[in-house]
């Protein structure tokens, strides 16, 4: 294969650590080249401005004396669009303090519905010591507070870099944990470059700093040891020193500067929010900067300096920006805050300096001691107070300023009673343009006793291009998708994963995701590639991500075989998981419109060293030929392993949703782990889509067949459905008995041809 042949196809977003198991295989049909990056596509649909319904999820609190208003139901509100009144078409509601929510899987409801927490570290109006402290406090009180189904993201800003998402929204409280670590560290050697930024990675570097900081890759600021929180300091420092505040005119210029490139700097942070469904808490972790930048300086040694300038006729001396503050920085700030606000973002504002001894400028030492005002890390001493700016921005757009707050947790605290209950109004607004334009909402409750306050999405955005989004904002967009929500999306998608094999303490997770050729191919008429992105991740019971994959495929549509189009893409990748319940998240999505398919699925590994019987889902034989098929390409210096699907000396690859022809016997394999050699009996039953006993079909098996060292023995046979089963949607569930043990059971989902093509 030339080189243009190897451009046609080529993966990008690799994971980060090589994986111990590659596959060994070949398929005729395309190759991977490793490592290469998918760039952006030069030809693209043609974009035309259309007119729709589009589907409004509009989150709204309800809060009197501080607390959440339960009971409500949906003839209590009225949506407004401009004046035009909306039906409310749709009704939902999460109370994180009801039981059922507690103990709930984070598998099912709407995105929009769960609470959103965006942590931002403001790195360079703070103090390093605050900051450490924030730090601390976010670790040892925030985060135990935090809901099963609330979804938190971290990110930092600094004059040089401007924000910096570290981690997207995610239920993973360890990946969150790893990220607040992370604070202020210039590089880090982490586990990936995960695309979605849902793995923040293990946090792992080395600390010159300090002699007595262990030098072993490990984690010193972890360790709790003050050789690395001394080092995580002296970072922070250097970030700081960016800037300056010394109360003279020429550096009262450069911080306005500052102040402005922050307030642009933001705005691009609250547009990228506005792709994630759901109202956004920004808990902003900072002492602010000071508030004569933008309303002029209220000193008395200025005031004196003003007034002697004006008794002497020298008013050249007299800054209008001093006295007034600069018209041009405080636009830039409110058009940050009206970002925020049509974002559907809160800022709470929280003074992560707190009180001081002594007055403003005093500091605490690493263990919490107070220091005076003259050893304050600041460069002239004493901080200028930041306490106005932090509440405007709160203020502004509805949210609280938390001054002098000594004890985060507390304040957390009261910020998660308010917002304990979540209400979702869907409605559907009519001749939307699809031209990104901004449309305001109006929300009010229906005699509403006095006191109460209804905090509800101001608007919303029409759908826009995606041609038109910035990398970022796609990556905040596959992420939402990701992890919000119950299966969805209109690229009909379907996942098989069973454990094949233990791979020291883990098991080897293989799974295939196919993809509806037609679904994924709409809208890209006369387009050269299709850019696919893949995205699985694997969810404990705790919301913890214990492993992942993530694909970028570009395809020539031009030298794709025909079976994309008449079938579809079929995708092989694993997962190592060790033994324990799981929830896979499989996203499929076209990168040039956006198209995607979500398919959330349940998954048990056995413990599989432990050597205890265990039955995997059938597996229905199909030719290799019969998809456009792409596997995972080995990467880093990963060793080969056998490929895993083979029924004697003949490679198969299994469906993810078979589908049966009525009557007609369809070849099959039964995988099984603990299970002696000798005889064993099966027995197949139907269930319709709504669970109904449909009677027996027709299973034959041949015997046990041992597999490989480590591997199952599988038993070779056929199903065939009832030759009067309709067309439709069905379940298979197998049970195998042996001569000794309970028996066993195992399903998968099945479709009898004629039906509609049902990969969703």
């Amino acid at each position: 294969m030339n080189a243009r042949d190897r451009a046609s196809l080529t993966p990008s977003l690799p994971r980060s650590r090589a994986l111990r198991a590659a596959l060994c295989w070949a398929t005729p049909i395309v190759a991977l080249i490793a490592g290469a990056a998918v760039a952006e596509q030069a030809a693209g649909p043609r974009l035309t401005e259309v007119t729709q319904v589009t589907a409004v999820e509009v989150p709204v609190h309800v809060v009197r004396d501080g607390l959440p208003v339960r009971g409500l139901k949906a003839a209590d509100f009225e949506v407004y669009l401009g004046k035009q009144q909306l039906a409310i078409a749709g009704f939902d509601v999460l109370d994180v303090a009801a039981p059922a929510a507690a103990g709930a899987e984070l598998t099912t409801g709407s995105a929009a519905l769960r609470r959103h927490f965006l942590l931002l570290f403001d790195l360079s109006f703070s103090e390093p010591r605050s900051l450490l402290r924030a730090r601390q406090a976010v670790r040892d009180t925030v985060l135990p507070r935090l809901a099963p189904s609330d979804l938190v993201a971290v990110a930092t800003y600094s004059s040089a870099r401007g924000p910096q998402l570290v981690l997207a929204f995610s239920p993973d409280r360890k990946q969150l944990a790893t990220a607040v670590e992370s604070l202020g560290l210039p590089q880090l050697v982490d586990r990936s470059a995960d695309p979605l930024k849902l793995v923040a990675g293990d946090l792992t570097f080395k600390s010159e700093a300090e002699p007595d900081t262990p030098v072993t890759g490990g984690n010193p600021v972890a360790s709790g040891k003050r050789g690395g929180l001394q080092f995580l300091l002296t970072m922070l420092k250097e970030i700081q020193q960016e800037q300056t505040r010394i109360s003279d005119q020429a550096a009262r210029d450069v911080l306005g500067n500052v102040v402005t490139s922050y307030a642009r700097a933001m705005t691009d942070l609250a547009k990228l929010m506005g792709d994630v469904h759901g109202r956004k808490e920004v808990v902003l972790l900072s002492e602010g900067f000071d508030s004569a930048v933008l309303q002029g300086s209220e000193s008395q040694r200025e005031q004196a300096s003003r007034t002697d300038a004006v008794a002497f006729g020298e008013y050249q001396n007299i800054s209008s920006d001093q006295r007034f503050g600069n018209t041009k920085q405080n636009n830039e700030m409110e058009s940050m805050l009206e970002e925020f606000r049509r974002a559907d973002c809160t800022i709470q504002a929280i003074d992560i300096g707190g009180v001081r001894a002594g007055g403003v400028g005093a500091d605490n030492d690493l263990a919490g001691n107070m220091r005076p005002a003259a050893d304050n890390d600041r460069p002239g001493g004493a901080r200028a107070s930041g306490e106005a700016t932090l509440f405007q921005m709160a203020h502004d757009t509805g949210g609280e300023l938390y001054r002098n707050m000594n004890d985060l947790g507390d304040a957390m605290g009261r910020l998660l009673d308010k917002t304990a209950v979540t209400y979702v109004l869907s409605v559907q607004p009519e001749d939307i343009k699809r031209d990104g334009a901004y449309h305001r909402l109006r929300v009010e409750l229906k005699n509403a006793p006095r006191g109460t306050q209804v905090i509800a999405r101001a608007g919303f955005y029409a759908p826009r291009p995606y041609k038109r989004q910035s990398p970022r904002e796609r990556m905040v967009s596959a992420a939402n998708e990701l992890m919000g929500g119950s299966s969805s999306g209109s690229v009909r998608i379907a996942v098989l994963a069973a454990a094949l094999r233990p791979e020291g303490a883990k098991a080897y997770v293989p799974v295939v995701i196919e993809a509806d050729g037609a679904s994924l191919l709409a809208g890209s008429e006369g387009t050269a590639t299709l850019p696919a992105e893949i995205y699985v991740y694997a969810l404990d019971r705790e919301g913890t991500i214990q492993d992942y994959f993530a694909q970028s495929l570009s395809i020539d549509l031009a030298k794709a075989p025909p079976q994309l189009h008449q079938v579809g893409l079929k995708f092989f990748g694993h997962l190592e998981l060790g033994a324990g319940n799981y929830v896979l998240r499989v996203l499929v999505r076209n990168g040039a419109t956006r198209a995607y398919g979500l398919r959330v699925e349940r998954l048990a590994v056995p413990d599989l060293a432990a050597g205890g019987p265990a039955l995997l889902p059938p597996l229905f034989r199909e030719s290799l030929s019969r998809w456009l098929l792409v596997r995972e390409t080995q990467r880093g210096a990963a060793t080969e392993a056998q490929y895993p699907f083979m029924a004697g000396q003949q490679q198969f690859i299994p469906a993810s949703r078979p589908e049966l022809t009525a009557g007609q016997p369809s070849p099959v394999s039964l995988l099984g782990f603990g299970l002696a050699a000798g005889e064993v009996k099966v027995a197949a039953r139907i269930l319709s889509e709504d669970g109904r006993d449909l009677g027996a079909g027709e299973l034959k098996m041949g015997e046990l067949e041992e597999g490989e060292l480590g591997g199952p023995v599988q038993l070779l046979g056929t199903f065939r459905p009832p030759a009067q089963l309709p067309p439709g949607d069905y379940q298979l569930v197998v049970t195998l008995t042996a001569a000794q043990g309970a028996p066993l059971h195992s399903a998968i989902q099945f479709v009898v041809r004629g039906a509609r093509a049902a990969h969703g």
